[in-house]
């Protein structure tokens, strides 16, 4: 049975949208949506545990890795799925999870294109279908066997940004199969919007480089927050 842990700060609209075209809800082997709001949410993201199979949990602590980590200690499914607020997985991504799963693999990661359609943009979504530089980030909504996840220690909570990146790496010296399904999700522009597309690239770039190199996360944040402009609210 599958638990979706959703993040999320002041999210409500981008959830609203997700709600409204989330054919998954209705999948038999669906448990549960958590969303895992962070303590400073003021919109209106308690409402949504009105929808079936949602629950909204308002967490100790802010942060995506310690929201994260919240939820998947309440989750009752056995896989976990963690899926960004902005971002809308195809019809059948739980069947293709289900299938890679029963085929020898623990976790694994999906493809995305976004939601606006410039050269540039297809040109950085080619890359998600591959396994790189790159290969692991929240926008790639990371699956994984529950198990699995807590041999691991879960999400670092000190790693303030780039979480991901880093659990990532823990997957890979631990040998963990994984796979990447290229099937596409939708995933927002709105930070290409907010900022130039040099400047988010050359930002991304940047900031990869140096967690690889081992820069500390409180670090990266605080480059991060004077390189890109964020179009989150709240």
């Amino acid at each position: 049975m599958i638990s979706i842990i959703i993040p999320a700060h002041n999210e409500y609209v981008n959830l609203e949208r997700l709600f409204n075209s989330a054919v998954f809800l209705h999948h038999r082997q669906l448990l549960e949506v958590i969303i895992a709001a962070s303590p400073s949410t003021n919109d209106a993201t308690s409402s949504l545990s009105s929808i079936p199979k949602v629950n909204v949990i308002n967490c100790i602590n802010k942060g995506r890795a310690a929201q994260m980590n919240e939820a998947s200690r309440m989750a009752l499914g056995n896989v976990l799925v963690f899926l960004h607020a902005d971002v809308l997985p195809p019809a059948n991504f739980l069947d293709n999870i289900l299938d890679r799963l029963e085929n020898g693999f623990d976790a694994g990661f999906f493809s995305y294109r976004f939601d606006k359609e410039t050269w540039f943009l297809k040109m950085n979504a080619s890359f998600t279908a591959k396994d790189g530089f790159f290969t692991g980030g929240g926008d790639q909504c990371l699956f994984i066997r529950k198990s699995v996840f807590n041999n691991l220690g879960a999400f670092d909570e000190q790693q303030v940004l780039m979480e991901d990146f880093e659990f990532f790496n823990r997957m890979k010296k631990g040998k963990v199969p994984y796979t990447i399904i290229k099937n596409d999700l939708v995933v927002s522009a709105r930070k290409y919007e907010c900022n130039s597309y040099l400047r988010v690239n050359l930002s991304n770039l940047l900031l990869v480089m140096l967690f690889k190199l081992g820069c500390p996360s409180c670090t990266l944040k605080s480059l991060h927050n004077k390189l890109i402009r964020t179009p989150y609210n709240g």
